[in-house]
């Protein structure tokens, strides 16, 4: 296994230097969004190779690739023609002659870290004893709900976004009515549904710490809330919009009734 994880982190590493010298040449730190879900088909793949072939063990780097280049063509094609997220813009503009450094510390190589730790389950699997056929099961369904409801999610947002009528308007159709976060509630149920297929090919239940900072990270960190205290100021309606809708699991609006903000 240690090799596995010193491969792995070693390949992240160099994917990590690569995409940030291509932010230099760009002079745009957001391309990190899209080497994200690649990355970790990198390494469910480095890992199904660098250990003992068999078929249960197939599936996990299969699934991971599938949402893997989802996620990162949806981004890569969102950012065709977009500036720099405006919160590397701000970190750039208050440490401009030091920022090359401070962002291959503070996004890339920190980036890197989390990724090496949230695949856990990717590298590990084949370690211990495989739990029974009904943890895979599971898995794959909770894999298929959340690739569908992070799919949706993403086509209904930007269906939304290309209507020039809806500028500056809050999304609250669709699943956006019952989660102000589908997608990111879909990332939950991919990484949980990871966790269980890798305990069917032999993974470690110790493994649990990749889908659990996963989780932390979609809810707390640089999901949710993040995200949330902008959404706050550059949308009008907003405000109710948090009143009536679930952060993060989907449930049923708080007042049945259409809000003024579509």
């Amino acid at each position: 296994m240690a090799d596995v994880l010193l491969v792995n982190a070693c390949v992240i590493g160099v994917l990590m230097l690569a995409v940030w010298v291509g932010s230099l040449l760009l002079k745009d730190v957001s391309i990190v969004d899209i080497a994200w879900g690649m990355g970790f088909v990198v390494v469910a793949w480095a890992s199904y190779f660098l250990g003992d072939a068999g078929q249960n063990r197939l599936l996990l780097p299969l699934l991971v690739t599938i949402w893997g280049f989802r996620l990162s063509g949806y981004l890569a094609w969102r950012k065709t023609g977009s500036p720099e997220d405006f919160r590397y813009a701000a970190m750039r503009q208050r440490n401009s002659r030091a920022f090359p450094f401070i962002s291959l510390l503070t996004v890339f190589a920190l980036q890197g870290l989390l990724m090496w730790t949230v695949a856990l389950p990717l590298q590990t699997v084949g370690l211990a004893r495989e739990w029974p056929v009904m943890f895979t099961v599971i898995g794959v369904l909770l894999w298929v709900a959340g690739v569908a409801c992070e799919s949706l999610g993403d086509w209904q947002l930007a269906a939304f976004k290309a209507d020039p009528n809806n500028r500056g308007k809050v999304l609250d159709r669709g699943l956006w009515r019952y989660t102000r976060h589908p997608n990111y509630f879909g990332d939950f149920l991919v990484w949980w549904g990871l966790y269980l297929v890798a305990l069917g090919a032999g993974g470690p239940w110790w493994s649990v710490v990749g889908p659990a900072i996963m989780s932390v990270l979609l809810m707390r960190v640089s999901g949710v809330t993040l995200l949330e205290k902008s959404l706050v100021d550059r949308k009008e309606g907003y405000t109710d919009y948090v009143a009536r809708t679930s952060s993060f699991f989907p449930w049923w609006p708080r007042n049945s009734k259409r809000g003024a903000v579509q």
